[in-house]
């Protein structure tokens, strides 16, 4: 007989995480420094990996990392407040949005495409609307025009925010520690989540409560294809689809998942993400 326990333990198992890349931490001049890696083949516009709140880098991006990496030049890097990454006294989203044209920048990348999960994807939007120039085209997943309409959004969020938190509050790796991902997965999932710093989060979600995307999103004028998670309970589908007809000729791939698909369903979410980066590379001029 399967327990009510045991179901939600495989429920919160992450994927194998395998050997990754290396990284490092890389200064970004006037701006601070963060963890960086880059892997894949070379040529063509590179990709340039945005995690969504909470997250590190790798830890949004690790399931599809290698497949990605087979065909592209792959960026991630933590963003400010998050991870190893940039450590300011305010957080703003324009300012991630600067900090990724500062890590091109610094690895010598000209045009690139932003690759946006959830908060990642404002960040996204964002460098393709205040760096248009700097923007080769936009891959966005879980992505909304904006966040928090709802009272339901604020609570789901909200109550995120002081999940992730509460990790904090239990025994197990302290902030700065990243064990190698060669043991228990959940053990480097929680190393990972405990390397943002404590209060972070909260603030975090209350600037990504404020982003509206909607009165400039129709201008976005690059190659742009969406991954929609259709099961999705804290971004409304409906909504996800709004911004993609927002887009003139963007291309979108549905796939039968929730909002964390990334880390939890690499099997459908992997895929899609795939097909999605080749039908915008296909698009660069």
């Amino acid at each position: 007989m399967t327990t009510r326990t045991s179901t939600r333990s495989r429920l919160v198992r992450f994927p194998e995480v395998g050997e990754l890349p290396p990284g490092a931490m890389v200064t970004l001049p006037g701006r601070g420094s963060t963890f960086v890696t880059e892997t894949g083949e070379r040529g063509g516009p590179p990709l340039l990996l945005l995690h969504g709140l909470a997250c590190t880098g790798l830890l949004n991006w690790y399931p599809a990392l290698p497949s990605l990496a087979e065909h592209h030049h792959v960026v991630v890097f933590d963003q400010r407040w998050h991870g190893r990454g940039i450590r300011s006294p305010r957080f703003t989203l324009e300012d991630c949005a600067d900090d990724v044209v500062a890590v091109a920048d610094a690895l010598g990348i000209d045009r690139f495409i932003p690759v946006g999960y959830s908060m990642g994807s404002l960040v996204a939007q964002l460098v393709g609307h205040l760096h248009p120039d700097r923007t080769a085209g936009l891959v966005l997943a879980a992505a909304a025009p904006t966040f928090r309409r709802r009272p339901r959004e604020r609570m789901v969020l909200d109550a995120f925010a002081r999940s992730v938190n509460a990790l904090r509050a239990g025994p197990g790796a302290q902030p700065g520690e990243s064990p190698a991902p060669n043991g228990d997965a959940n053990a480097w999932v929680k190393a990972q989540f405990l390397q943002t710093a404590a209060g972070a989060i909260s603030r975090a979600t209350a600037v990504i409560g404020q982003f509206d995307a909607s009165s400039w999103a129709s201008r976005l004028d690059m190659p742009t294809a969406f991954v929609v998670t259709a099961q999705d309970r804290l971004i409304p589908v409906r909504r996800q689809r709004w911004l993609a007809g927002q887009i003139r000729d963007s291309a979108v791939y549905e796939i039968p998942a929730g909002h964390a698909a990334g880390p939890f369903r690499p099997d459908v979410f992997a895929p899609a993400l795939i097909s999605a980066c080749a039908s915008v590379t296909a698009r660069v001029e």
